[in-house]
């Protein structure tokens, strides 16, 4: 019988990380990489599984690959500590597994809540995204944000969605966007990108047309402006960070 291997990464997860083990209760296995955790995240973590590794941070990418390659199921999905599985989707997955396949990965829908509620617009559904694959045949690009898996073979699509609790806050949002803008542009920076002329203006402007009115964030009402507008300034901090990552560089060259 073909056997599951759940992989999730960790950092002060305390909050989340007993909701999200048990909704991967169903699996043969559980992974767990934590990076440094200074919370209860381990300790209660240890009520699920015992495949339980610390390691320093490497990026998303590199991080979640660790986590594969101790994972010793035939398949593997793969879980963030915001999200969660539920009953449909578990059953979903227990079939291509007990059937072994028959293809080689498989995305599923994610259901992104943004202060308790499901933004069903805006570009936040269905958010297809690669989680379910053969092990030895997918691996994440090892990108510092915004990694994805790569399978080798045919793909397929589950229907039902993940459950995904990523912004309970706006400040939450706003402290994350930071981060994740500042990863974002190194990945441009080392990708060779240059700016624009007027970049840092029109983007941030497009992304938000984008979002509210092409993707209907509009009729999300207060929840889809409030993304909109935030997804606008992701796109201002990305392309700012990036200048300033290039200032950077040239000012040391020049010294």
């Amino acid at each position: 019988m073909p056997r599951l291997s759940v992989t999730i990464i960790a950092l002060n997860q305390e909050e989340n990380i007993v909701p999200c083990l048990e909704s991967a209760a169903f699996a043969d296995e559980i992974v767990l990489v934590d990076t440094g955790s200074t919370d209860r995240t381990v300790e209660l973590a240890r009520g699920f599984t015992d495949r339980i590794f610390t390691v320093d941070w490497r990026g998303f990418g590199a991080t979640k690959n660790f986590a594969l390659e101790q994972a010793t199921g035939d398949w593997i999905f793969s879980l963030d500590t915001d999200e969660r599985v539920p009953p449909a989707l578990r059953q979903e997955i227990l079939e291509v597994v007990c059937n072994n396949g028959p293809l080689a990965g498989y995305r599923v829908p994610r259901k992104n809540y943004f202060c308790g509620r499901w933004v069903r617009r805006a570009g936040w559904y269905p958010d297809l995204t690669l989680r379910l694959f053969r092990r030895g045949q997918g691996r994440f690009r090892e990108r510092e944000v915004h990694e994805e898996v790569v399978v080798d073979g045919p793909v397929g699509e589950l229907k039902t969605p993940l459950e995904h609790y990523s912004y309970h806050s706006i400040s939450e949002y706003v402290a994350r966007m930071d981060r994740y803008a500042r990863l974002a542009a190194r990945e441009l920076a080392k990708a060779g990108r240059r700016p624009l002329a007027g970049e840092l203006f029109w983007r941030p402007f497009l992304t938000f047309v984008q979002r509210y009115f092409l993707k209907l964030g509009v009729l999300e009402g207060r929840t889809g402006y409030t993304v909109s507008v935030l997804a606008g300034m992701y796109t201002f901090l990305k392309y700012y960070y990036l200048r300033q990552l290039l200032d950077e560089a040239s000012h040391a060259h020049r010294s």
